[in-house]
C-alpha cells in the first residue's frame, strides 16, 4: 500500500482542475492493471476541484507502480477559466505520505452496507466463480471500498472493514493537514521545473 497526497500548493483554481484531473487519471491507470485504491478529497473543495486529496493505492507492487507519479505535475492547456490568460503551464504535486503509525479503530459493522461480487484479477485472469469480492459503504459518512484479495467472501469484509476504518481516520488527517505548517512546506516544495509527469489539453492526455 502507498499513500499520496496531490496538492495545487498556493496555485490558482486551474491547479484545482489539475488535481482532479490527476487523480482520475492515476486512479485510471491503476485500476488496468489491477490494483484497488481509495480516495478522500481534501476539506473546502469549490466547483473547480479540491486544493488536496489522498489516493491510497493497494496490492503488491502499489509502491513501485506510484512511485513515478511523485514529484511536480505540469498540466499545459490554455485557462478553462480565464481564456484570454497567457499562462498556459499549470502545476501540482504529489507527495508520499508516511504510514499509518498505529492500527485503525475499528468500526461498528452495523453502519456498513455490503455488496458481493465476483473477483477478478489484472487482465480478467484468476476469475473467482464465487462472488468473494465486497464492496463496502460506511452509511454514516458515505465513503465506499473494494476489497477482493481474499478468496472468501468473510475475510474480504473484515479487509474492507479495516480499509474504511482506515479512510476514515486519513478523513480527519488530511483535514489536519490543511491546517498544519507542514502542509503548507509540502505546498511550496513543488518544483515547477522539473515535472515528472506531463499533462496537455482539455482532456488531460499525457503529453
Amino acid at each position: 500500500m502507498i499513500r499520496l497526497l496531490f496538492t495545487s500548493g498556493r496555485g490558482p483554481a486551474e491547479c484545482r482542475i489539475a488535481v482532479a484531473n490527476a487523480v482520475a487519471a492515476l486512479i485510471t491507470e491503476a485500476t488496468a492493471l489491477g490494483f484497488d485504491t481509495d480516495h478522500l478529497e481534501g476539506p473546502r473543495p469549490d466547483k473547480h476541484g479540491p486544493a488536496s486529496a489522498v489516493v491510497v493505492v493497494h496490492g503488491d507492487g502499489a509502491a513501485a507502480f506510484a512511485r513515478p507519479w511523485i514529484g511536480a505535475i505540469q498540466w499545459t492547456a490554455q485557462s478553462p477559466l480565464r481564456p484570454h490568460h497567457k499562462r498556459k503551464n499549470w502545476f501540482i504535486g504529489i507527495v508520499e505520505l508516511p504510514a499509518l503509525p498505529d492500527a485503525p479503530k475499528a468500526i461498528n459493522a452495523g453502519d456498513v452496507r455490503f455488496e458481493a461480487f465476483r473477483a477478478g484479477g489484472p487482465g480478467g485472469q484468476h476469475q473467482n466463480k464465487t462472488e468473494s469480492a465486497v464492496r463496502a459503504v460506511h452509511l454514516p459518512s458515505g465513503l465506499a471500498v473494494v476489497a477482493r484479495e481474499e478468496r472468501s467472501q468473510h475475510r474480504n469484509k473484515a479487509l474492507a472493514l479495516d480499509r474504511l476504518a482506515a479512510l476514515l481516520r486519513l478523513q480527519g488527517e488530511l483535514a489536519a493537514i490543511a491546517a498544519r505548517t507542514e502542509a503548507h512546506a509540502a505546498h511550496d516544495q513543488l518544483e515547477r521545473g522539473r515535472p515528472v509527469k506531463r499533462f496537455k489539453g482539455a482532456a488531460f492526455r499525457a503529453a
